[in-house]
Parts: structure tokens; sequence; C-alpha cells
């Protein structure tokens, strides 16, 4: 299925900003963030005494001028981060709502895109059954960002999605190096909680977002109707009903949907994780340029 990635226009508005990592993180050498530690950058940090070992070339002959004691110079440290970004690619993100799967698209290639502007690198993991496929490899730089999006349009929704398998069957996870989003309806019976945990163990920084389309928000539903679960095996399942909607069940709906999401931003919030619930006719510029930008995660 073809989607309609991002424009030029759009492209031109995201290179003047940036994903923004919340915390210190290990990364690896060459990008743009700043650490913690002390590295080899030709900014000026702070100066120590020399000890056995450390390079001669970083003593300051002035201040041993002065002081008549060594001390080297120590400079701002920045590294290069790895975003990973898993999109669910479960039936209910897009097998029948075509816009729906084109904002998940439009999205992951904006966020890929702002990771690859700061000079970080990129994966985009398509998690479907109980794996997260790499569906490109790392990405780095601008030019291999452009050709990954011919990949971007191939992605396709069919199925379900164990949030909790895909993620925690990655054994080899990479540590305290950079930001996980993890982009998802989360209409799921699967127990997402231990897949945030498990990336929060490999102290990873993790961004939610939600996505939900205007029906599932406020759904238009009346009368006697056929409900059919678009990732059921077929129309025989458990999961699909005729039963008939009122204005209760309507309610009921509606208050439920409320509790879901109130139960993810609590679960987020309690373990610093930031969350956010989309409605999918939200422009995807504004949830980038607005929530995100409000909310530090780009700037």
């Amino acid at each position: 299925m073809k989607h309609n990635i991002i424009n030029d226009d759009f492209i031109s508005r995201l290179e003047t900003i940036a994903l923004y990592m919340q915390a210190q993180m290990k990364g690896y050498f060459g990008g743009i963030h700043r650490t913690k530690a002390y590295g080899s950058t030709v900014e000026f940090a702070d100066f120590r005494e020399y000890e056995l070992g450390d390079d001669i070339r970083r003593i300051d002959w002035n201040l041993f001028s002065r002081f008549e004691k060594y001390f080297i110079k120590l400079f701002v440290d920045e590294r290069q981060m790895h975003t990973q970004i898993f999109l669910d690619c479960s039936a209910s993100m897009g097998k029948t709502d075509k816009r729906k799967a084109e904002y998940a698209i439009r999205l992951i290639a904006a966020l890929g895109f702002l990771s690859v502007q700061n000079m970080d690198k990129t994966s985009f993991m398509l998690m479907q059954g109980d794996y997260a496929e790499d569906l490109c490899g790392v990405v780095t730089g601008k030019e291999a960002f452009y050709l990954s999006t011919a990949d971007l349009e191939e992605i396709t929704f069919s199925g379900e999605t164990n949030i909790e398998a895909a993620i925690t069957n990655i054994h080899d996870m990479s540590k305290n190096d950079g930001l996980s989003v993890v982009i998802s309806d989360f209409l799921t019976e699967s127990n997402w909680k231990k897949a945030i945990d498990y990336l929060l163990y490999h102290k990873r920084q993790v961004l939610v977002i939600q996505l939900l389309s205007p029906e599932e928000i406020d759904p238009l539903y009346n009368g006697r109707t056929f409900l059919r679960d678009v990732e059921a095996a077929d129309i025989i399942d458990d999961k699909n009903m005729k039963m008939r909607i009122n204005k209760a069940n309507y309610l009921a709906y509606k208050e439920a949907l409320k509790d879901y999401i109130a139960d993810i931003r609590s679960f987020c919030s309690k373990r610093g994780v930031r969350f956010f619930s989309v409605n999918t006719d939200m422009p995807v510029e504004e949830l980038i340029f607005g929530k995100l930008m409000e909310s530090g995660d780009v700037r």
C-alpha cells in the first residue's frame, strides 16, 4: 500500500527542529547530545589537576606558570544516540482505515527525519505478531533516510500484535543510548506495560504515542449493529458480535475509553515516560510543532 509520506514543505519545516533527549545518555561518539562525561570536542568545559596517565597534550601551561601545578583542560562530550521507533502494524492500526495508516506512516517518517537531522541513528521497528522487524536496518544521515522512505511506503497493517512479546523478544536491546518511541492504538489484550518496563530496564528514554481515529473516540453507530474485530480470524470469532447500540452503550464505551487512556497516562507518569493520546484528525504537523514542542520532546 502506497502512502504519502512527507512533502518538501514539511521537510523544510522539520529541518529547524530536532528530537531532544530529556535524560543524560551514554550514546556513541560523533553526535551532538551533551553528556555529563567530558570528551574531546572543541568546546571548553572545565579544568582538573593532572593525573598519571592523562594526555600531556591537554596540560594548560599558562596555569602551570601561575600555580606551578599541572592542570588539564576538559571539553564537552557529545554523543550520537540511537532512536528506535516501534510501530504497531496490527489490523486495527490501518487495515480498514487508510487515513489512520497514512497518519502512522507520516508520523514515524517525521520522527525518523528529526532523528537523523540531529545526527542520530534511527531504526524503524515494525511490530506484528510476537516480533518486531527492523524494516531497513540502522538509518544514519539524510541520504539513508530518503532511501528508507521507499520501504516506509510499503508498510501494511494486518493481524494482531503482541506488543509485550514483540519488544521483549529483542534480546540484544541496546542500553542507555537513546530514545524508544512506541506508537500504537493500544487496543490490545497484550501486556504492553511489560514492554515499556523492558525498555526502561535497559535505561532507554521512552515516548509513548497512542493513535486513535475519530470513529474510535466518538463512534457514530446506533441501532442494531454487527461489530467485527478486524484482527479476528473470522466472523464466527467470539470477538465479533451482533448487538443493539443504544445511548447507554455509547456512554459506557466513552467512559471506558476515558478510563483506559487515564490508566495509560498514569502508568507512564509514574515511570517518567512521556505519553500522548492523539486524535488522527490532528495534523501531524500540529502534533510535532505543538504538543511535542510544548513538552520539550522536540526543540
